[in-house]
């Protein structure tokens, strides 16, 4: 079910050992706070495989932003989605709204306190989503490296520890540090409906992708995680080539100009869906993928999620080297400056992307698929 909206205590930090004893007691209701984005909550997706089996019978829900929602809706151990329209909430500030805004927010707090929730989990750490946390009216709220003040609206605060080479660290250590069952086999998850399934099928067959074909991810908010048209244009038609594979583009709407140029580079060379598919609908043409290659972008941790054989390309970011799947690769190529995040130095040559060629990518690619 989604749920759609029309004095602080501050605790001490606890030692490891007795926030896993807390978890030995029952929980009826808990909430996770993650509102975005796409390969956060696939990152953290585990944790709720985890919580189901630490209390089976727990009301277990999920406060997301609407944009991220879809890739929730259908997982089998949430039983409520709760939706927060944060940037609706953000357009009544910048027009002076005051009053609608504070009904909205009035109205979620009511949804949020319904479900009377022992437990909630912010994962964010950011203020926005420590307020909410702290909306919701939760006995213990356990903060994952709050910050920016939200660790006061915090009745727990864990660090964001664990092995940083390692996909979804944070969260790894987030349920060891719990003690909640299981905590090494740490596996992504995506669900999507019957209908998703179906419309990727509708599109396999009309593009004729049945003998196999291959997704690339270019697309991310940030142009030094890009790598460059070009290339993407000469693998693509290597793929073709070489691996036999139909290559495939998917993005979201507002990556559509850049999509026009890639194709047109690659003298048709490629299949262009960029804004043609839901988010759940890429999903799906990703599990039925035989290769995913992509730069850090959530779409490009769902092929790892979906067991896609993938190669991902990592440059300015690096949130991971060891992805747990021998069929999933990152290729990393750091430089003094790396990893630069959200402030390059290299006056826009992105050093560490240049170093990623064509012909490293096909070997690594090659070598996924004979997995």
């Amino acid at each position: 079910m989604r749920v759609e909206l029309s004095a602080v205590r501050t605790g001490r930090r606890s030692s490891a050992a007795q926030i896993a004893d807390r978890s030995a007691q029952v929980v009826k209701s808990l909430l996770i706070v993650r509102l975005s984005a796409i390969g956060d909550i696939v990152f953290a997706s585990p944790l709720i495989a985890a919580l189901r089996q630490q209390w089976p019978e727990a009301h277990i829900a999920w406060l997301v932003q609407p944009e991220c929602a879809a890739l929730l809706d259908q997982h089998p151990d949430l039983d409520t989605v709760i939706v927060c329209p944060l940037r609706h909430w953000q357009r009544l500030w910048r027009a002076h709204r005051y009053a609608e805004l504070w009904a909205s927010v009035r109205t979620l707090r009511a949804n949020l306190r319904h479900y009377d929730f022992d437990l909630a989990l912010d994962l964010q750490g950011l203020l926005k989503s420590g307020l909410l946390t702290w909306l919701s009216g939760a006995r213990e709220r356990i903060g994952l490296g709050s910050r920016e003040g939200s660790q006061w609206l915090m009745t727990r605060r864990l660090p964001r520890g664990g092995d940083v080479r390692l996909i979804g660290s944070e969260y790894r250590f987030l349920a060891a540090t719990l003690g909640l069952p299981n905590a090494d086999d740490f596996k992504m998850a995506v669900y999507y409906s019957a209908a998703d399934a179906l419309a990727a099928d509708l599109v396999i067959a009309r593009e004729s992708l049945a003998n196999g074909y291959a997704v690339l991810c270019p697309f991310t908010t940030r142009p030094q995680k890009h790598w460059f048209e070009d290339r993407w244009a000469h693998l693509a038609q290597r793929l073709r080539a070489e691996l036999g594979l139909i290559p495939v583009l998917l993005g979201g709407p507002s990556d559509g100009d850049a999509a026009r140029r890639i194709v047109a580079a690659a003298d048709e060379h490629l299949i262009n869906l960029v804004g043609q598919t839901s988010l759940t609908e890429a999903a799906a043409l990703i599990d039925r993928a035989a290769l995913l290659i992509g730069v850090d972008t959530g779409l490009s941790h769902m092929g790892i999620a979906c067991e896609t054989p993938s190669v991902l390309l990592f440059g300015a970011t690096c949130p991971y080297l060891e992805t747990t799947r021998a069929n999933a690769r990152v290729l990393y190529q750091p430089r003094p400056c790396s990893p630069c995040k959200r402030h390059p130095t290299c006056n826009g040559r992105f050093d560490c992307m240049q170093a990623l060629i064509v012909e490293d990518i096909l070997h690594q690619a090659d070598a996924v698929l004979r997995l």
